[in-house]
């Protein structure tokens, strides 16, 4: 069938991307140096051609670096292309354009990579063939009525998943495996875990053939998706109609606000996948180079890396600045997403000289935008080129995953001492921190595990990576894991070894959940699911890194501890307070805030350079609400910790690790009648007060 040739107008230039208008759909790209534009349009997917070719006059389709047309009556459905022509002096003016390449449009919100080849991209020469492409769709999704939920951070508990891990192990049972669909069909597990926040892996669209060669040699892809092309378009491969993945996204995020559950994207607006000057040209880099990303001064042909993958984006510049906020927007206000986390974000803060900018425009802009003032926004707050900033990024609005807490946290559990100043520091919201500059506890996402690193249970049974699966010689992966195998290297069949991982899982988690601030949870450290000592299992899309639904029977101790553990801390807003402890009573109540305690009362020995336990006193926020008594036993040995008394109330166990489950449900109270309680070796103990 021969396709109808299309007529076209000039379009217009405000509006990035391909959108639907009265007469047909208006184009629009930036390339500052292209002298010569073109759109390829196709009309399947797979169309080894385009049927069409519109070349642009930059008479009437340019508008300062905007090149724009309007192809008249233009079907929903249609694949498209740009390609420009233009400077190439890339030394001088940092421009690459590539006049034969097939650039994929960076505002697309439908994307194909079912031809992609990565090695041609990165060649000279036409690419049409293998080129991603962008499909123009109308857009008429009914969202029936849901809006962002705007569960406020200091209430959140925070779940972070990959999208595909959570369903492709065959015990997950769903129709369409690692896909926006088949989480819909997990959603009572969360409900019930409790958590009010998924945290996603990327699920922008991403390549997945950007791995070392070695690593391509074993079979392995990149799984995780740190290696973001369109930060506008779903990831085809999450859907079980990838002509569909913007709106199977839509259904995915309107089941979990149905359920009270909301969505935080982990966004990767550090680098792209074009890598450095040997990597492929896929938009970017064949549309404005010298404006989207770091380039040496002195010979523009090399680009400044300061995150570890080839390329740094310049999210400072105007233009790109516009770019990034407007992607932000759109998922709020068109996908209606919860947050964002941004992957090793003070590259963000990066100016063009490659230099930190407190008031960098991107960060601020963020912070600042009204239409955004409701959305969590969470900072991996280091990047690859050596810049912390934990603590201190800009405004009161940016949360940050504080890695502070959690390697504080690790050495506290595996019983390092001299520790129980910070400890107590971090347990309290990490004021230290945030105080100073009008911040709160909120500030502060704690966390123990996270992707990166080891799972829960491998951080208790193994001290060193094994990582050579992924093909790059076990140099892949951290090496400080701040860590305890408890005696023995992997697996083993000690009943002691075991007893004391699991207890040391326990503790991690009831750590995580008795502090201030934002708790986040790693998928799968409620199951103990070990990945055998891999700590980034980035290529390993496979059983290693699967959620093994077998495991929540096997492991259900360990669920109904965590379980337990958030619900405790959602029952008790002493817990998720929005501003610091003082150590004075709140107004109306006969107890401090907080009370810190060593093993005796009022003694919490900060002084002892060898001291590894603490116990402190938390009082309700209101009379309702029934104090709660801690006491953290790091020690090898058992100890006798001092229980304060509380005339008309009686203390009960809540949580203890030395037993399984651990957790006492309120419904069952155990009460705690002496006058001191015996805490066990690398353990803690929780009571909660009620009536007499």
């Amino acid at each position: 069938m021969t396709q109808p040739t299309y007529q076209v107008a000039p379009g217009n230039w405000d509006q990035g991307g391909a959108a639907f208008v009265d007469r047909g759909v208006n184009f629009c790209v930036f390339s500052r140096y292209a002298q010569q534009a073109e759109i390829l349009l196709f009309d399947r997917e797979e169309a080894p051609a385009p049927f069409q070719i519109i070349r642009l006059d930059p008479r009437v389709n340019r508008t300062f670096f905007f090149w724009h047309c309007l192809v008249l009556d233009l079907p929903s459905g249609t694949w498209y292309n740009w390609r420009v022509d233009g400077r190439c002096d890339t030394r001088e003016s940092g421009a690459r354009i590539d006049g034969d390449k097939a650039l994929l449009d960076p505002w697309a919100t439908t994307v194909s990579d079912r031809l992609w080849d990565r090695a041609r991209a990165a060649r000279p020469g036409d690419n049409a063939a293998t080129a991603m492409r962008a499909q123009v769709l109308r857009d008429d999704y009914d969202w029936e009525g849901d809006q962002p939920l705007h569960v406020p951070l200091s209430e959140s508990v925070i779940y972070e998943m990959h999208l595909g891990d959570f369903t492709r192990h065959p015990s997950a049972g769903t129709a369409h495996p690692g896909t926006f669909r088949a989480l819909i069909e997990k959603i009572p597990y969360l409900s019930d875990l409790g958590i009010t926040h998924v945290e996603l892996l990327p699920i922008m669209a991403f390549d997945r053939q950007d791995v070392p060669p070695a690593t391509a040699a074993l079979g392995h892809q990149n799984y995780w998706g740190y290696s973001t092309h369109s930060f506008f378009a779903p990831h085809p491969h999450f859907a079980a109609d990838a002509t569909r993945a913007r709106d199977e996204f839509r259904d995915m995020v309107k089941a979990l606000h149905r359920a009270g559950i909301g969505v935080i994207l982990d966004v990767v607006f550090n680098h792209t996948a074009e890598g450095g000057g040997t990597g492929p040209t896929i938009s970017f880099k064949g549309l404005g180079n010298e404006v989207f990303y770091h380039l040496d001064f002195t010979d523009r042909r090399l680009y400044r890396d300061y995150t570890g993958c080839g390329n740094t984006v310049n999210c400072n510049h105007p233009i790109v600045t516009r770019f990034l906020v407007d992607a932000l927007l759109y998922w709020v206000q068109r996908m209606h997403v919860d947050g964002f986390r941004f992957d090793l974000a003070s590259a963000l803060a990066r100016g063009e000289d490659g230099n930190p900018l407190y008031h960098a425009p991107f960060l601020w802009a963020t912070e600042l935008s009204p239409l955004l003032n409701r959305s969590h926004i969470i900072a991996e707050a280091w990047d690859a080129g050596g810049l912390y900033q934990v603590g201190d990024f800009p405004g009161f609005r940016w949360a940050e995953w504080n890695g502070r807490y959690r390697d504080l946290m690790r050495a506290f559990v595996c019983g390092d001492p001299g520790l129980i100043p910070e400890v107590a520091t971090r347990i309290a919201g990490s004021s230290d921190l945030y105080q100073a500059r009008g911040r709160r506890p909120a500030n502060s996402v704690n966390f123990i595990t996270c992707h990166d690193g080891f799972c829960l249970w491998d951080l208790v049974s193994y001290e060193t990576k094994r990582n050579l699966a992924n093909g790059e010689g076990n140099r892949d992966g951290g090496d400080q894991n701040i860590n305890w195998n408890c005696g023995v290297e992997g697996p083993t069949d000690d009943p002691a070894i075991l007893a004391l991982r699991r207890r040391q899982a326990r503790n991690f988690i009831g750590i995580l959940m008795l502090s201030q601030g934002v708790p986040m949870l790693l998928s799968g450290d409620e199951i103990l699911r070990s990945k055998d000592g891999n700590n980034n299992t980035y290529c390993q899309d496979n059983e290693l890194s699967w959620f093994d639904w077998s495991q929540v029977e096997a492991q259900r101790p360990m669920l109904t501890y965590v379980r337990g553990l958030i619900a405790l801390r959602r029952r008790h807003p002493s817990l998720t307070r929005d501003r610091f402890l003082t150590g004075a009573p709140e107004p109306g109540q006969d107890l401090p805030d907080i009370a810190w305690h060593g093993l005796k009362l009022d003694k919490p020995r900060w002084s002892v350079p060898d001291n590894r336990a603490l116990a402190f006193t938390l009082a309700g926020v209101s009379a309702a609400e029934p104090p709660l008594h801690v006491m953290f036993n790091m020690w090898e040995d058992a100890l006798e910790f001092a229980v304060p008394p509380l005339p008309g109330r009686r203390w009960t166990l809540a949580v203890d690790t030395m037993a399984e489950p651990g957790v006492f449900p309120p419904d069952t109270p155990a009460p705690v009648t002496a006058g001191q309680i015996r805490v066990g070796a690398h353990a803690l103990v929780v009571l909660e007060a009620h009536p007499v």
